[in-house]
């Protein structure tokens, strides 16, 4: 069976996703905002949509109020950035976190350790980012005012408001949270702290598929459009105001009495003609392997297909065949059961000695969220189509070799 680099990267990142439940004792947290920040609800913000990244100017800066920022070109260097702005590379080279003579991704943010000559109609630029304004009526306020006044309150005419002068015209937007990255983050960890999807980070900083980021970058995170922000309160609101109208014209005991059902009035008689049969006990599949010394059993019965490799699989991927159970690899309590991106199923399980186990790419889950399982037992079964499991142990935040334990 073929790997496309495309799959590596998303089962390395699905393991990468499961990790942060190592220290979730209450439970996974399918969103990763238990643990993180205050605690606060963030569901809302989460799905906020983020505004689109400024243009630059024809050297490739972007200026906010604190800070600029260059965007890379196609085929750029770092020294071919510090041509354009005039910032010495090996200065934009410390600050930044990156070898002088590297080669950048087209869209990649650079950060400026000081500031150059703004943007303007000289280099093809607007001027520095301004936080959008308040549109306030100030005619309609005072007019609602005097409506609302006392009879004995006297007006008096005003000259009429002259019309605006048309301002150059400057591009709007909130000026985004730099974040500098230290070792052990990744993209997602850095999403999910600031709630924001991965991908508009990933656009708002030109980063590759892999959404790989390097210790000491600086990464913008994405401002929440404030234009998506204002229909969806006022969605809710309207939606609130309808559900609360209803509520009210609906007084309690009108409308249509609900029947009774027929078996609360008389229970059905005893079927003398049904022969009843003891239903079997289920087979404890842990017993098969209970001769084995080996501290985990292997979750599926079939040949490795990829081996372990650190960084690159965290796992071991093994085939069988279409509809094959899937079982747990020891005794544990399942911590969650979630999907990745691509809606493939993974079901994760905690197990002693701050160990956990990951199945990667599974079909027909047949347990539940904090259910204990033994050895053995059943909990899923592999899908028609790539009948493969992938397969993790992880001891805290870390992914190990399977095959100790599985030896």
């Amino acid at each position: 069976m073929a790997f496309t680099p495309v799959k590596s990267v998303r089962l390395i990142m699905a393991g990468l996703c499961m990790a942060l439940i190592a220290g979730c004792e209450d439970g996974f947290d399918v969103d990763l905002r238990g643990g993180l920040g205050s605690g606060l609800d963030t569901t809302t913000a989460a799905k906020s949509a983020t505004a689109k990244r400024p243009k630059p100017d024809n050297r490739g800066i972007i200026s906010y109020p604190g800070y600029q920022v260059a965007v890379a070109k196609r085929g750029d260097t770092l020294s071919d950035v510090s041509a354009r702005i005039g910032v010495p590379a090996d200065e934009l080279a410390k600050y930044n976190g990156i070898q002088p003579d590297a080669s950048l991704r087209d869209g990649e943010i650079v950060a400026l350790p000081y500031k150059v000559a703004e943007p303007s109609a000289a280099t093809g630029g607007t001027g520095v980012i301004q936080p959008p304004q308040s549109e306030v009526d100030i005619a309609s306020l005072a007019g609602s005012a005097i409506d609302n006044a006392q009879p004995d309150v006297t007006t008096e005419a005003l000259e009429p408001t002259p019309k605006p002068v048309a301002k150059t015209k400057t591009q709007t937007g909130y000026e985004p949270v730099r974040h500098k990255v230290k070792r052990g983050e990744t993209a997602f960890t850095i999403s999910r702290l600031y709630n924001v999807s991965v991908r508009a980070l990933a656009d708002w900083n030109g980063l590759g598929s892999d959404f790989t980021i390097r210790e000491n970058q600086y990464l913008l995170i994405p401002p929440a459009d404030p234009e998506i922000e204002k229909k969806a309160a006022a969605a809710a609101a309207t939606a609130g105001t309808t559900a609360t109208a209803a509520a009210a014209t609906t007084k309690p005991g009108q409308g249509s009495p609900t029947p009774t059902p027929p078996s609360a009035s008389k229970p059905l008689p005893e079927d003398d003609s049904v022969v009843r049969v003891e239903k079997p006990e289920s087979p404890d599949l842990g017993k098969n392997q209970s001769a084995s010394k080996s501290q985990m059993g292997y979750p599926v019965s079939g040949k490795i297909i990829r081996p372990y490799s650190k960084g690159k699989n965290n796992g071991v991927d093994i085939s069988g065949k279409a509809g094959a159970a899937v079982m747990a690899a020891a005794d544990g309590k399942v911590a969650a059961i979630t999907t990745d991106a691509d809606d493939v199923t993974i079901v994760v399980l905690r197990h002693s000695d701050n160990l956990m186990t990951v199945y990667y790419n599974v079909d027909a889950v047949n347990v539940t969220k904090g259910k204990s399982v033994k050895r053995g037992q059943k909990i899923a079964a592999l899908p028609a189509k790539d009948s493969f499991v992938h397969f993790e142990v992880r001891k805290g935040f870390d992914s190990v070799d399977p095959m100790p334990y599985l030896k």
